[in-house]
């Protein structure tokens, strides 16, 4: 009977990301054998592991993903303290379902959901660095132009958890298309305002090289192994499936 690290059986289960479980570790919300454990902790099927009282089951789930037009005023949090909607009342009841990585509440787009733990810690570990592409709509005295958003590209623009850059930044009717390589929180909008352009909206359309499409709000698809693919490899999406792709974009929201 082999033995794992209790995070990476969490994460097997499809309860949550590692470092999500590592998380919930952490803030003593899981139990083996009635005890509450702690980092590091190593387990074997024969333990009872345990989320909130509630028992976990620890042998894989199947690994499903889905893709989710997130709408506004949705927290991306599997459970919220404050009792707001989340974005699993969106979804059909499945064991083990969870967010990957975060769209803050006041923003809306493409949002994974899956059960694959294995892919939540690809998907937001900063060492990947999977591209994520906004459409940011702004205030301010004027439309942000080329110069104004060079800034953002420059790497020199300071934020108050470090430098930040983006990967591309360009002019769109009332605000701009930003691409970052990572996720930290709010980094678009934090970034929009240091350079004096404030969001009012923001909607992600694509993830690697998974688009929104033609989805719309509210509306989620399951993936298959086709959409996997064009995720986690989106230098192997044909250059005319991207362009069409990018021109559906720019018709529907340039």
């Amino acid at each position: 009977m082999s033995a794992e690290r209790l995070q990476k059986r969490l994460a097997r289960a499809g309860v949550a990301s590692r470092r999500a479980a590592e998380e919930l570790i952490s803030a003593g919300r899981i139990t083996v054998n009635g005890e509450v454990a702690t980092l590091g902790r190593t387990v074997t099927d024969a333990d009872d592991i345990r989320l909130d009282g509630q028992l976990i089951e620890t042998e894989s789930v199947p690994k499903v993903t889905y893709m989710l037009y997130k709408p506004r005023g949705y927290v991306t949090t599997a459970r919220d303290e404050y009792g707001r909607r989340n974005v699993l009342d969106a979804m059909p009841r499945i064991p083990g379902l969870h967010p990957v990585g975060r769209l803050d509440r006041d923003s809306e787009g493409l949002l994974l959901l899956t059960t694959d733990g294995d892919l939540t810690l690809t998907m937001t570990h900063p060492r990947y660095g999977h591209e994520k592409a906004y459409r940011a709509w702004t205030d301010g005295p004027h439309e942000p132009t080329q110069a104004d958003l060079d800034a953002l590209t420059g790497g020199a623009l300071k934020l108050e958890d470090g430098p930040a850059r983006a990967l591309l930044a360009t002019p769109a009717r009332g605000g701009a298309f930003v691409t970052l390589g990572e996720g930290r929180n709010r980094q678009v909008r934090r970034m929009m305002e240091e350079i004096g352009h404030p969001v009012t909206r923001l909607l992600r359309y694509r993830v690697g090289g998974l688009w929104l499409g033609n989805m719309e709000v509210g509306e989620y698809q399951q993936l298959d192994e086709r959409d996997l693919q064009d995720l986690l490899h989106p230098e192997k999406v044909p250059a005319p499936i991207w362009e069409r792709q990018w021109d559906r974009i720019q018709k529907r929201w340039g």
